[in-house]
């Protein structure tokens, strides 16, 4: 069950501004008889409930408020985008310093555990990481890129010096 679970690292913040955007220019509502997209689920959310807005520590079984308050969820939608809030940079950094979880009404409850905290750390680092080494892997391939153009001029250069006119 998620609520029992550590949160997992959705990697979403890395491209949150494209996605948003995305996301504006569909349409508001759903299709009759679909629910609505993860994303909208969660705008819906944060604007709904204080604990969602401030990005606060969620508290354990807090999917089981949720149906509790909002029965006509769609599970597997509602998971999504508490995966998606759970994921996110700015949740994993309150995590991180975090001391106490919250309702839904902002009603501070249990504590934050060490490991609630480590995992969201670690989360974060690795994050981090997996960044810089794309980053870095750009920086290689455009050095390389154009250390082939500059060997390839060079050849040129001395290709129509020693050719024959």
């Amino acid at each position: 069950m998620l609520a029992d679970a550590v949160p997992v690292a959705v990697d979403v913040d890395v491209a949150v501004a494209p996605a948003e955007a995305a996301s504006s220019t569909a349409p508001a509502q759903p299709a009759a008889g679909q629910p609505p997209s993860a994303r909208t689920l969660l705008k819906q959310l944060q604007q709904q409930f204080p604990t969602f807005g401030k990005c606060l520590p969620l508290s354990i079984g807090i999917d089981k408020q949720l149906l509790a308050k909002m029965p006509e969820l769609d599970r597997k939608t509602m998971r999504a985008a508490l995966g998606i809030h759970t994921g996110s940079l700015r949740y994993l950094r309150t995590m991180e310093k975090a001391t106490v979880r919250y309702d839904l009404d902002g009603t501070a409850g249990a504590a934050v555990t060490d490991t609630h905290r480590l995992h969201a750390k670690e989360t974060l680092q690795l994050r981090f990481k997996k960044e810089a080494d794309r980053k870095k892997a750009e920086v290689d391939a455009a050095k390389a890129l154009e250390a082939d153009r500059l060997r390839q001029e060079k050849l040129q250069m001395l290709a129509s010096k020693f050719s024959r006119s």
